[in-house]
């Protein structure tokens, strides 16, 4: 790790149901000289695409923290950003990391109600198609890569592993975090509503904020910049 990556604060992506540590890469672009951009791979793709991917995401969290934790180096000062599943997977990886050498400064939740409040329709066990729809329908939008049967046959059972593993969350404790949270939400997200985003104002005894960026569910596709500057407007709040 290079000195300017020490001075600078980290900041570790955690993405949503079905993407890749690839979504984040125009971000790095973006926050050059701002953060060192770690983002999270799962199994299951990318990279790691041979890997069984994860159906539990307090395992996935405990499984996955100890090569987080070589990844930041000892001492890191850290912000965590995740996107709907992201924001509970962070959430898990907040608890594990504040009880290890890392300076876990900030919770940044997207998209996401608070970690108690689960989905009440679903789209784990529905036929291909139909689940294809219902995440459609969640998201608002289709990934184009899903109409082309040889990507489908890769992505599909990913992305129904990540939601079952999203839908089926349950916390692995109900204490909160002392980290402030920040909880964005789409202004138009038909997924989740203003009152289910702020429910994370429960999860911390620390800071709690709430902001919302025009868009729908999906609306950090266009909105990265917004989002960077957001994370560091808050992130500034508490040095």
């Amino acid at each position: 790790m290079s000195t300017d990556d020490r001075d600078r604060a980290t900041l570790l992506c955690v993405p949503f149901a079905g993407a890749g540590a690839s979504f984040f890469h125009p971000w790095r672009e973006l926050s050059v000289g701002q953060w060192r951009m770690v983002p999270f791979e799962l199994p299951g793709r990318e990279r790691r695409i041979l890997e069984t991917p994860y159906r539990n995401v307090v395992e996935a969290a405990k499984n996955s923290v100890y090569d987080i934790v070589a990844d930041l180096g000892e001492g890191a000062r850290t912000v965590l950003f995740g996107h709907s599943l992201g924001a509970v997977l962070a959430y898990e990886l907040v608890h594990l990391l504040s009880t290890r050498d890392v300076r876990v400064e900030l919770l940044v939740v997207s998209g996401s109600p608070g970690p108690w409040t689960q989905r009440e329709r679903r789209a784990t066990g529905l036929p291909d198609e139909e689940f294809l729809a219902r995440v459609e329908e969640f998201a608002g939008f289709r990934h184009a890569a899903l109409d082309h049967p040889e990507m489908r046959e890769l992505i599909l059972p990913v992305l129904q592993a990540d939601c079952e593993m999203h839908e089926n969350y349950v916390p692995s404790t109900d204490e909160p975090v002392s980290v402030p949270i920040c909880s964005i939400r789409g202004s138009s997200d038909g997924l989740v509503g203003a009152e289910q985003a702020q429910e994370w104002r429960r999860a911390t005894t620390g800071r709690f904020s709430y902001a919302e960026l025009p868009g729908d569910h999906m609306y950090l596709v266009d909105h990265a910049r917004e989002v960077l500057d957001l994370i560091e407007a808050e992130s500034a709040r508490g040095r």
